[in-house]
């Protein structure tokens, strides 16, 4: 079909951490991104692949990077400062990925492993984790003009779950967003031919998807002091997924301060549509 664009999709999890979210309800990382990106280019040619277990030489037989015309990296369970074999594994890719000058677009962990492939530092957030909605981040004045935030207000909620946060950017990187929870909400790499964009929340996610994230963690977020009890988490997460299903429940959003930016896949999606039309060359955004 002219004019359809292949994605290679990065899947950071591991299988395991894929298989339980799928148990609890929502998908391996690599297809739920794969369903954000269709929902914005239903004609998009995915491939999606999974180094955290299977290495960096993960393509299929005869496949090369530079076969895609964009690839986009999933967020992870892992810590990029953590020396695993599945982290380990993904560094080479990472460097490779962007260094072919196509399009990259990294979210959460996606962010992380290329700031550390390119010399930049990841850490455990000192203010712990940020989950569910990642609220009042600003674009600083590069963001508000770079074309991945067209259409975005300059200060937004978005769908978030990390413990984990960049604290250096990479050499070259723009910083374009934070908010007061980590300084470091975007940045951009576009220096020495490099193509690379990577916001530190999830764009792609569902309400839906958050609310199996929950089971998941579930007591270590009992323990945070996130939940008062597994009665309490269960009872949110029910109330996400309906909310996922009926966004017009302006009770449930009201409840939990949920916006439009984080409620509406149009205002969710924004990053990713730009990424597509103004850096992949999608047509039918």
């Amino acid at each position: 079909m002219e004019n359809v664009r292949k994605i290679l999709i990065v899947d950071g999890n591991r299988h395991d951490v894929n298989a339980l979210n799928r148990s609890l309800g929502g998908s391996p990382s690599g297809e739920g991104y794969e369903a954000a990106l269709r929902r914005l280019d239903p004609d998009l040619d995915i491939t999606i692949v999974r180094p955290a277990d299977d290495g960096p030489d993960c393509l299929p037989k005869g496949v090369k990077l530079t076969d895609f015309d964009g690839i986009a990296w999933t967020g992870s369970a892992l810590n990029a400062y953590i020396d695993e074999d599945a982290v380990l594994n993904q560094l080479p890719l990472a460097k490779a990925t962007v260094e072919t000058g196509l399009p990259v677009f990294g979210s959460c962990w996606g962010m992380q492993i290329v700031a550390r492939a390119f010399g930049g530092e990841v850490r455990a957030a000192p203010k712990g984790r940020e989950i569910g909605v990642g609220r009042m981040i600003r674009l600083n004045r590069v963001g508000v003009s770079h074309p991945m935030y067209r259409g975005k207000s300059a200060c937004f909620s978005a769908l978030t779950v990390h413990m984990d946060e960049v604290c250096v950017a990479p050499k070259g990187a723009v910083i374009l967003a934070g908010n007061d929870h980590s300084h470091i909400q975007a940045f951009a790499m576009e220096n020495d031919g490099m193509k690379f964009w990577g916001v530190q929340y999830h764009p792609e996610y569902t309400l839906a998807e958050l609310a199996a994230i929950f089971r998941r963690y579930g007591q270590r977020l009992i323990d945070a002091g996130l939940f008062a009890d597994q009665d309490a988490l269960e009872t949110m997460s029910a109330n996400w997924v309906t909310l996922h299903q009926d966004p017009d429940r302006r009770d449930l959003a009201w409840q939990y301060g949920i916006d439009d930016d984080a409620l509406r896949y149009e205002r969710r999606l924004i990053e990713l549509a730009n990424w597509l039309k103004y850096s992949v060359g999608t047509k039918t955004v």
